[in-house]
Parts: C-alpha cells; structure tokens; sequence
C-alpha cells in the first residue's frame, strides 16, 4: 500500500500545472511606452526602444497625442508603405490590454539586405502608440515571428514617468526645480519646466502657454573671443519662438559658475499680440559649448516668476 500511495503522490505532483510568473514590460528610461522584449535584446542608449546591434534588430517606441491613432489608421496604408519601399502582406485589427490596436506586417529591401518590418499602432486614452520593429532575414531564426508578435501584445503604457528618471537623461544636473512642473525632456538635448499643469496643456495648449515656463537646452560651439558673444546671444535670442513686438531692454554680460555668460531681458507679447511678456534669457558658455536658459512669464507675473528663474538657473552643472 505504500508503494501505490507514493506512485500515486508523484503522479500528482507531476501532472500538477507550473505557476509561471508573467515578466513584467521594461520601460526605456523616458518613455511612457514599455513592453516585454524577446530574449536578446536590450534597452537602446540611442532612442526609446530596445535592440540586438550584433543582429541588426530594433524596436523603436514613439508617442503621439490620442487622437493622432484615427490618422494614423489611415494613413498607415499598402499605398503608404509602398512609397517606403515596404511591401504589405498582412494587416489586423487587434484588442491589447491598453485598448484597440492594429498591426501591420511587410517586407522590406534595402539594397541587398530583406528585412521584415512590424507596425504596431495602439490607442490609449493617454496617447497613441507607434510601435516599429525589423528584422533582418539572417536573424529571423533568434527572432521568429511568434517571438516579435508575442513581444508587440505585451505593450504598455504608465501613466507616469517619474521626474527623476526624466531629469537623468539630461547631459545637465538640474538641482532645483523652484515649484515649475517638467513638461518635457529631449533626451540629451533639452529641458522644458513650466507651471501648467498637465490638465491646463492638454485642454487648452495656448492658455499653458501663457503660465510661467523655462526651457533649458545644450548647444555645441560658441563664440571664441568676448567680443563676440553679445551678437551670438541675440542671434541665439532670435530663436525663441512664440513672441511678437520684441523689444530687448537689457543685454549685458556676467559671470555664472564661474563661467563666462551674457543675459538679455525683454519685453514681448505672445503670438496673437494680446498678452504682454518678459523674457529672461541666459547664455552661459565653456567646454566647447554653451548653454541656453530661456525664461518666460506674462509680465503682471514677473515679479514672482524671475527669481524662480534665477533659482533653477543657479542650480544647474554640467555633468
């Protein structure tokens, strides 16, 4: 009897289903855009996505507004991707965990490589998902097409990505934030703080536009001697866009950490000519480069917003 009863146990616990744990998406640093990627690939330092660089295989992740999806549904079409050299063969409507969706699938050639190209297009109330993949035939046995489509029905979107993460793509240490909330980072490129909330940006993009807001961005080059840097500042000035009636009321040069910079004051009005601005700009130069701190508030609200201004202009080092 115990014999029969130990055959029986290990009967049991051989037919007995295995618990797998479901892994959970990766997302990029930055992105609100994530997904379970197939076995080999890695996050990209390059763009929001993951890659396999020894196998020519990339995933790249772009958002665009919600209602960017009914455009792209249509757009999206054989005609379309055969101007792309891209061939069709075949295209579904799907249902993901983040709402409808459709996938598209065709091969392309480029010059003597065949490569197989995935678009995934996903609509979230939060933002409309662009999803690529391509693989080159040489790597389709790592990478078979029940891997690629299992990775693309994992896709997910956080509401969320924490300001630390965002503020660590930045080749630029930003100590304060002074109250402004981040609206935006390019990676490696850019910083944008404002006192919109996200609410006010996404329901009327042209009343944010008229809170309290920063930009702050890196530049390559400069000017090479002094003399030079008051008519590279307005230049650089020139650029700021979304002003009319300019009329700079100070431009002067100073030192900040320790580094030569020049500022510009200035009184504007917004791009429909109805609402009075100042505007702060800093250009703070060395290493090669120089960086551009530009700061913008209706004028009635200057008083306040300009040593903010200074605050996170003086909490900002290079890396």
């Amino acid at each position: 009897m115990t014999s029969i009863r130990w055959l029986l146990l290990v009967a049991v616990l051989v037919a007995a289903p295995t618990v797998v744990c479901a892994a959970e998406p990766t997302y990029p640093p930055g992105s609100r855009i994530g997904l379970v990627p197939p076995e080999g690939m890695v996050t990209s330092k390059s763009f929001f996505g993951f890659e396999d660089a020894d196998s020519n295989v990339a995933i790249i992740m772009v958002s665009f507004p919600p209602e960017a999806y009914a455009e792209l549904e249509k757009t999206i079409s054989a005609d379309a991707l055969k101007r792309q050299n891209v061939a069709l063969e075949k295209r579904e409507a799907l249902t993901l965990s983040t709402g409808k969706a459709f996938l598209v699938v065709g091969r392309l050639t480029a010059e003597t490589t065949k490569v197989r190209k995935w678009i995934l297009v996903a609509s979230t109330p939060q933002l409309t998902a662009l999803v690529t993949v391509q693989v080159p035939d040489a790597a389709k046995p790592r990478y078979p097409d029940a891997a690629v489509r299992g990775a693309l029905t994992t896709l997910a979107v956080r509401t969320t990505v924490p300001v630390e993460e965002q503020l660590s793509l930045l080749p630029f240490q930003v100590a304060e934030l002074a109250g402004f909330r981040v609206a935006g980072v390019l990676p490696g490129r850019a910083l944008m703080l404002t006192d919109a909330t996200a609410e006010q940006a996404g329901k009327d993009p042209v009343a944010a536009g008229l809170e309290s807001h920063m930009y702050v961005s890196i530049g390559a080059g400069g000017p090479q001697q002094a003399s030079e840097r008051e008519t590279f500042a307005r230049e650089a000035f020139a650029t700021v866009s979304n002003l009319k009636e300019v009329h700079i009321t100070t431009s002067e040069s100073l030192r900040l950490a320790n580094q030569q910079a020049h500022q510009i004051i200035a009184e504007a009005r917004d791009a429909t000519g109805a609402t009075p601005l100042t505007v702060v700009q800093w250009l703070r130069f060395g290493g090669g480069g120089f960086l551009q701190m530009v700061g913008i508030s209706r004028t009635e609200a200057w008083k306040d917003a300009y040593p903010r201004f200074r605050s996170v202009r003086d909490g900002i080092e290079a890396k």
